[in-house]
């Protein structure tokens, strides 16, 4: 009896030894060659097609610089906003470099790296019409990409204002900005990037950026399943590193350019 207890316990003992000896999810990139990285390419300047239909911009070149720092192949998946964490948990991609908020409902799902990327949040409007402050938006149709930061919060305060006031969620950017130019839509608040980016674009004409919304700052962070321990601490070193290094600038500068917003929050350790 002692004898086959002895036993037992030594197997169990061994398979314990095994699944903690198993790779993870940094293991297994490092293992396959491939890097892929979900990634929003509506999403100018963070993430678009050039005129070849090629991937490119901010979030594109992050991708790109992590899977040079893993020694991998970066393979760009192209996520709308609703899928960006579905892609993850289905296994379709192995991390999320999209611009995603780090909100505390999100990281019931998936774990986030420190910040990588702050925004802030301005309201466009279609000319001709009276909006030229967030406030002023009340009584109008606004709209934003449903589930993001800016259109949660919007949303918010349209139940609030009444009087009128109506909120339309939209699948991509593109589809607000086209929205907004064809008069379906007054205004709405996104990225002070993507706004600008649109404007200068000059796909969607008659629209201006007319003022800046009182919403925070929005950090965004990498993000990859959140039982994947080894390999979020390697997207907070990396981020970490790419600050350092002064690639965050360059990015930044090559992309956005002006004022490069610090990614530290005010107070806090992140």
């Amino acid at each position: 009896m002692k004898k086959y207890t002895l036993t037992a316990l030594l197997l169990a003992a061994a398979g314990f030894a095994g699944t903690a000896a198993q790779a993870d999810k940094l293991d297994d990139i490092i293992s396959s060659g491939k890097l892929r990285c979900a990634v929003v390419l509506d999403f100018p300047p963070m993430g678009m097609r050039d005129e070849n239909n090629e991937p490119i911009g901010f979030d594109v070149d992050y991708c790109n610089d992590l899977a040079a720092a893993l020694g991998v192949e970066a393979e760009i998946v192209e996520t709308p906003f609703p899928e960006r964490i579905p892609a993850l948990m289905s296994n379709r991609v192995d991390v999320g470099v999209a611009s995603t908020s780090d909100t505390l409902e999100r990281a019931k799902t998936v774990g986030f790296s420190i910040p990588y990327f702050a925004f802030e949040m301005v309201v466009t409007a279609a000319e001709g019409t009276d909006i030229t402050s967030f406030e002023s938006m009340k009584g109008h149709t606004v709209g934003a990409v449903a589930g993001t930061y800016e259109a949660i919060a919007l949303e918010e305060y349209v139940n609030e204002w009444g009087d009128g006031s109506e909120f339309r969620p939209y699948q991509t950017q593109a589809d607000v900005f086209l929205a907004l130019a064809q008069g379906q839509l007054d205004a709405t608040v996104s990225t002070s990037t993507v706004a600008q980016a649109n404007v200068k674009s000059g796909n969607f004409g008659g629209i201006e950026v007319v003022a800046s919304a009182p919403f925070d700052i929005d950090y965004v962070g990498l993000f990859a399943k959140r039982d994947e321990y080894g390999f979020l601490n390697y997207l907070d070193l990396f981020v970490n590193q790419q600050i350092r290094t002064g690639r965050y600038d360059e990015l930044y500068e090559k992309w956005v350019g002006g004022d490069v917003p610090s990614l530290t929050v005010p107070g806090a350790y992140r």
